[in-house]
């Protein structure tokens, strides 16, 4: 059921060790358990004249996704905004309130 469309979401999520920034027209949560769907992830147009690489990197990434599905456990942060910002991939800083879900791969924590 779509209410508005003309909604837009910034998708903050952590992947490899590194923030991704998105924006998208539908976000919900998936049939897959443990995972949010996203769907209509929105770029800047091909006529601006300052090109951004970090968005360009994450255009190529999700270049012929239809719909993407992100561990809930890896989302940092949804906001629905009025415009699009700036698609990107920053660092990831351990000096940030940012934290890491805990794993069973994780590394930490002493063996006995």
């Amino acid at each position: 059921m779509r209410v508005n469309d003309s909604r837009l979401y910034k998708i903050s999520f952590i992947n490899k060790d590194k923030v991704y920034d998105i924006f998208a027209k539908q976000v919900y949560e998936s049939d897959l358990y443990g995972f949010l769907a996203v769907e209509e992830i929105v770029f800047g147009n091909a006529s601006e004249i300052v090109i951004d690489p970090s968005e360009e990197k994450l255009k190529a990434e999700f270049d012929g996704v239809k719909r993407s599905f992100i561990p809930l456990h890896s989302v940092v942060r949804i906001d629905e905004v009025k415009e699009r910002g700036v698609c990107k991939i920053s660092d990831y800083d351990d000096g940030t309130n940012v934290a890491v879900f805990p794993s069973a791969s994780g590394s930490g924590g002493s063996k006995e």
